[in-house]
């Protein structure tokens, strides 16, 4: 017998019970409580605090592409007027209203009311739009400015801040349920601590060989997305980090013969997630660390709970500068022993592949390692063909010696 080239998770079965039940969940929550849709850029920590159910259309276009659903459903969105240059994660939502019978799960459950910030990018504004003349329900837009320097100025903190109070009266008018401080500094401290956990587990990759490779933490990084806020995101992770640590203890490592370190830069690949990554894993590369996982490591101040989201949700990764983006990616080469960076140059999301030729330049320059930019998309299998990316993962790493 041949031994396998990679080693799963046991603590996957937790995760995929966690996740199975918070989607059940939503099936029949919004009959005893509002439900919100919202974009994964936007302060779930107030709407958890007001006992506001919520679901990420993101994230379960995530799924849909990872269950190989996203492309039919994006043709759905296609045949009701969407270009097909629109960002697949929104084709896949509105695909999944007007197909549900071709979604998974039958689609999300009908929201109560929306909620977008713009943090993230700009096409998440008339998604929602869209979204709020179908459904005939009420969105609000937390706008957060881009920041242009290496912190985000003092008048923008206060412009985000007051949006935030005006977002909590907006709730409170169109839920009839008021804020309770103590439950937002509860749901703070969960953010925190799973955000805490988070930022542990991916420190732990700096371990040769590392115990978790690449594709565990997108699947993994679920929780801190969709659980923010509550007490299953820091009880997951708590079981995550337990089994990563047993494998350091062991010296065992994701990739059973780790010869090469390399960084991931934007969303993943999912309906093609292992096939791409075991092009990597096979050559006995693994990407010990990446940009998109580590954009949710970012805490709250709990001492001013509205002024530290104000802070958190302005400085999310991609709504920074690039000199900023450079500077995290140069810092990961070094502390994690990078021997090469992977872009996901990512047809559909534009604000985040924006830049990536002049990090590439910059991790060149600075870093003195290689790299590969492969072109694909993150939900949308027409958008790429994967023999094109193995043959140049394969010239990639031949480069390297692998």
């Amino acid at each position: 017998m041949t031994t396998r080239p990679y080693r799963k998770l046991q603590s996957a079965t937790a995760l995929n019970r966690l996740m199975t039940a918070y989607y059940l969940r939503s099936r029949w929550i919004g009959r005893v409580r509002p439900l919100a849709w919202v974009t994964s850029g936007a302060p779930i920590e107030i709407l958890e605090a007001m006992g506001i159910a919520s679901v990420y259309p993101e994230n379960y276009g995530a799924l849909c592409g990872a269950q190989r659903a996203a492309t039919d459903l994006c043709q759905a969105a296609e045949a009701e007027g969407l270009s097909q240059d629109v960002c697949s994660y929104a084709r896949t939502s509105i695909g999944s209203v007007f197909a549900p019978d071709r979604a998974p799960m039958g689609g999300l459950p009908r929201p109560d009311l929306l909620i977008a910030s713009n943090n993230i990018c700009g096409t998440v504004v008339k998604w929602y739009q869209y979204l709020a003349r179908y459904f005939g329900v009420p969105l609000f837009l937390l706008d957060v400015p881009y920041v242009h320097a290496d912190e985000p100025p003092a008048h923008t903190l206060a412009y985000v801040e007051a949006q935030l109070r005006e977002m909590i009266a907006w709730l409170e008018a169109h839920t009839r349920r008021r804020l309770d401080d103590r439950r937002l500094r509860r749901a703070v401290a969960y953010s925190n601590e799973a955000v805490g956990l988070w930022k542990e587990i991916r420190e732990l990759c700096k371990a040769r060989p590392s115990p978790l490779n690449a594709p565990d933490l997108f699947i993994a990084m679920a929780p801190i997305v969709v659980l923010r806020g509550t007490r299953w995101a820091p009880w997951y992770y708590r079981r995550l980090k337990c089994e990563a640590e047993g494998r350091i203890a062991r010296r065992e490592g994701a990739v059973v013969d780790e010869r090469v370190r390399l960084l991931w830069d934007n969303i993943a690949i999912w309906p093609r997630l292992f096939a791409v990554f075991s092009q990597f894993i096979k050559r006995g590369a693994c990407v010990v660390a990446d940009t998109y996982t580590n954009a949710w490591a970012v805490s709250v101040d709990a001492d001013d709970p509205i002024r530290g989201l104000a802070l958190a949700y302005t400085t999310v990764y991609i709504n920074q500068q690039v000199p900023n983006r450079a500077r995290v990616m140069v810092q990961m080469v070094r502390d994690f022993g990078i021997d090469g960076a992977v872009f996901h140059s990512n047809r559909s999301c534009k604000p985040y592949s924006f830049g990536q030729y002049d990090l590439r330049r910059i991790l060149e320059r600075e870093a003195g390692i290689p790299t590969l930019i492969l072109e694909a998309d993150m939900c949308d299998t027409r958008a790429f063909a994967e023999s094109q990316l193995a043959t140049r993962i394969q010239a990639f790493m031949e480069s390297l010696g692998r």
